[in-house]
């Protein structure tokens, strides 16, 4: 199972606090590196984005909804604009092969920002998209140039 995570707001703490709180609840986590880039579809300061890597014999909505409360732990705030700033954004990206609409599984952005394809890729470039059939290392290497520019930041975690 794969995870994003995601904060423009005190993102060092935030996603430090996410980590921590994976970590108890699942135990080994494999994670990407840290990366820093601009805020999407509004103006604002920098994110700190990362993928992590775990497993679980949890049902994904047990996943999702554990998600909400790492949320609500962080005082995310939701607003009508999904692009606007935020504590933490956690999203489900893949569990297994699983394909359900309901759940957004794979998550979209997987092939929509590289700020997700490239941490995934950095995880498990040899993992299979369940509908595209295509490996992460190629979803990646489908973003351009300019995307791929991706800024590693260490804030500590390893």
């Amino acid at each position: 199972m794969y995870v994003s995570l995601g904060s423009n707001i005190a993102p060092v703490e935030h996603l430090r606090q996410a980590y921590q709180e994976l970590a108890a609840t699942y135990g080994e986590l494999h994670s990407s590196h840290v990366y820093r880039t601009a805020a999407v579809g509004f103006d604002g300061d920098d994110f700190l984005n990362m993928v992590i890597g775990f497993h679980t014999r949890e049902k994904p909505q047990a996943v999702l909804e554990h998600i909400e409360e790492m949320h609500d732990t962080a005082e995310r705030v939701r607003t009508d604009n999904p692009n606007s700033p935020r504590t933490l954004d956690v999203d489900l990206l893949l569990y297994g092969s699983m394909v359900s609409r309901r759940l957004n599984l794979p998550h979209g952005d997987i092939d929509r920002y590289a700020f997700v394809a490239g941490p995934l890729a950095e995880l498990a470039p040899d993992l299979r998209h369940p509908v595209s059939g295509k490996t992460m290392a190629e979803l990646w290497a489908g973003f351009d140039a300019g995307e791929r520019d991706l800024q590693p930041v260490d804030i500590g975690l390893n």
